[in-house]
């Protein structure tokens, strides 16, 4: 794969200097991937692998800054450098600063396109910016976007300042936190507790792409095992609706099946009798070739992507009880909650090694699920877990209201009244997540409520979220008031799991459990400061507790639970029921005591 990097603008402002005097923000703790960050090669990974194309530039790196009021003219000078794709709270973008509501944060930097993109159109990604991006090249407004977790790109062609020329690019970021109606997760601009520190700005990979006139600009992935047809529908760009899309499908090196479609219709492609299943136990994966092409069969674009038979469905089994079923067997999913959090980044992992070892870990003690919580992953994560073999239950992040009106929510088991501003932002970034997200085969459920905090029309949510993606399960509000919709009831208790609803006619589930808590020294956020829902003092005490809460559990499988999630993987903050340390450098737990007991799990519904 081609990839230019371009770093003009740190060069050109601070005379080569800033790429030595760039170093992290504060003296918190920090990850071992922290000293490998690079600011001249950034997270320089391809940063959307299900949609790859040959030629790409990324645009992470140094760039200048400046906070301004909201609404201001644009800062004569900046203030000093941020490393892109950091958010300017985080210790590795080098600013570690806090953004207010009544504030805005300014990004400018210079880059060249190259002279072998002429001709092409030249489009601009943004993997994630929180929340509200305003965006010009050459002082030409491209474009705008509101959402603080999902994907979005300008075509900037025209914006362009002639062949070799180089372009400036300005980017403006709002970002309110908590006093504002937006999904935020557990960011909040006091963070204590359960709750954590404010993400703002660009805080995923930027890069630029060329593309032709006529071309692909996204996959819809949709497998059928039952019929043994595997569905790639292409939205295409306006001009090349009338077009050929030809999908070719491989097993390794070996062609296995092919498709082809006009006008924009769904490739439907036949799969071959010896199908191979994806599953936590053998996740197997497509390479998928997809070209669009005129009516002369010329080649107008090509992309590479993948794909993976499976299904994910509820079933009874021999006793009436409804499980979860993957490949129509049933299978106990048991998994991690986890936050995604790094103390460091913050929202962003240092490095790709350092984003895949949060997965590796899961799969090496065993579990076969995550439950992905309130927060949205970069498509990197996303493919890890679908390399590796790893479900995925993917949360809205909450939002709307403050921590404290949303503690009296909940405890009061009541719903929110939503203004019609925020429900519409609540809409529109649901399905953007669901949209970018849909054509992974690890994730096996969506999450559209977490708790009661700000659950609105959970029946009507729950509904429209089942019909736009009827492939995967809904569970409509885990652990929070409970209405006999979607395909799951999901109950919370800590610390040990209890089962004190029941449904018959859905898969019951308990949606979080655990929270064993551990302090370590020389591993806490703030060392005078941690939280956990019970604590002990060794990793054995750990261990024992662990394995006692998993015994009891694997007796409540029989009584009825077909799925759980232990809080959590790792520390955040001051939370210290982490599977591991905030800095990953230490795992609590006995590995082999707590691997033997999570596979009991996860194979204790295996037919005999």
């Amino acid at each position: 794969m081609k990839q230019i990097v371009s770093f003009a603008l740190p060069l050109l402002l601070c005379g080569g200097t800033c790429l030595a005097q760039w170093k992290p923000a504060g003296e918190r703790i920090q990850t071992e991937w922290a000293a490998q960050v690079d600011p001249a090669h950034v997270l320089p990974e391809y940063p959307r692998p299900q949609m790859e194309r040959d030629r790409w530039q990324n645009l992470n790196g140094l760039w200048q800054y400046a906070v301004v009021p909201k609404d201001a003219a644009r800062p004569a000078e900046f203030e000093g450098e941020i490393l892109v794709p950091f958010a300017v709270e985080s210790s590795l973008s080098g600013v570690g600063r806090r953004l207010d509501e009544q504030s805005e944060l300014v990004y400018f930097r210079t880059f060249a396109v190259p002279s072998s993109w002429r001709g092409q159109q030249v489009l601009l990604h943004f993997g994630a910016v929180d929340w509200k991006a305003d965006v010009w090249v050459n002082d030409v407004k491209v474009g705008s976007h509101e959402g603080g977790f999902t994907p979005f790109s300008f075509d900037i062609t025209a914006a362009l300042a002639p062949k070799g020329t180089e372009n400036t690019l300005t980017v403006r970021v709002w970002d309110p936190t908590d006093k504002g109606p937006q999904p935020r997760g557990k960011q909040v601009s006091r963070p204590e507790g359960i709750w954590y520190t404010p993400v703002s700005g660009i805080w995923q990979t930027v890069w630029l792409e060329p593309v032709p006139r006529q071309h692909i600009e996204s996959l819809r992935i949709t497998p059928d095992i039952d019929r043994r047809v595997l569905s790639v529908q292409p939205l295409l760009s306006a001009d090349a609706a009338d077009c050929l899309t030809e999908v070719d499908v491989y097993d390794g090196a070996r062609l296995v099946a092919t498709g082809r479609s006009i006008n924009g219709q769904p490739v439907d492609i036949r799969m071959p009798e010896d199908l191979k299943l994806w599953s936590p136990d053998s996740p197997a994966l497509y390479d998928l070739k997809v070209r669009l092409k005129d009516g002369r069969q010329k080649t107008l674009d090509e992309v590479k992507s993948y794909a993976a038979m499976r299904k994910f469905s509820t079933l009874r089994d021999k006793d009436g009880i409804v499980r979860l079923a993957l490949n129509n067997k049933p299978l106990f999913q048991y998994g991690p909650l986890d936050q995604g959090w790094w103390p460091d980044g913050l929202y962003t992992a240092p490095t790709d090694e350092a984003l895949r070892y949060d997965v590796e870990l899961t799969k090496r003690l065993g579990f076969n699920m995550i439950r992905k919580h309130i927060k949205v992953e970069p498509a990197r994560w996303y493919t890890h877990c679908d390399r590796l073999g790893v479900i995925v239950w993917q949360d809205m992040p909450s939002g709307d209201r403050n921590p404290e009106w949303q503690n009296r929510q909940y405890f009061a088991g009541t719903e929110l009244t939503r203004t019609p501003q925020s429900e519409a932002i609540y809409r529109k970034e649901w399905k953007e997540i669901i949209d970018c997200l849909y054509s992974h085969p690890c994730i096996g459920v969506w999450v559209p409520f977490n708790e009661a905090w700000g659950q609105f029309k959970t029946p009507e949510i729950a509904a429209w979220t089942k019909q736009y993606d009827p492939t995967r399960l809904v569970n409509p509000a885990s652990g929070g008031n409970h209405y006999t919709c979607g395909d799951i009831l999901d109950l919370h208790n800590y610390p040990a799991p209890e089962m004190y609803l029941y449904d018959a006619q859905r898969a019951t589930v308990l949606g979080e459990f655990g929270g064993i808590g551990l302090v370590l020294k020389d591993h806490l956020w703030e060392p005078d400061r941690n939280w956990g829902y019970v604590q002990f003092n060794s990793p054995k005490e750990v261990t024992d507790e662990y394995e006692k809460y998993a015994g009891m559990l694997l007796k409540l499988v029989k009584r009825g639970f077909s799925a759980a999630v232990y809080t959590q993987t790792t520390d955040v903050e001051v939370e210290v029921n982490g599977l591991t340390t905030y800095d990953r450098k230490v795992i609590k737990m006995d590995e082999e005591r707590v691997r033997d007991i999570n596979r009991r799990l996860c194979r204790s519904l295996d037919e005999d």
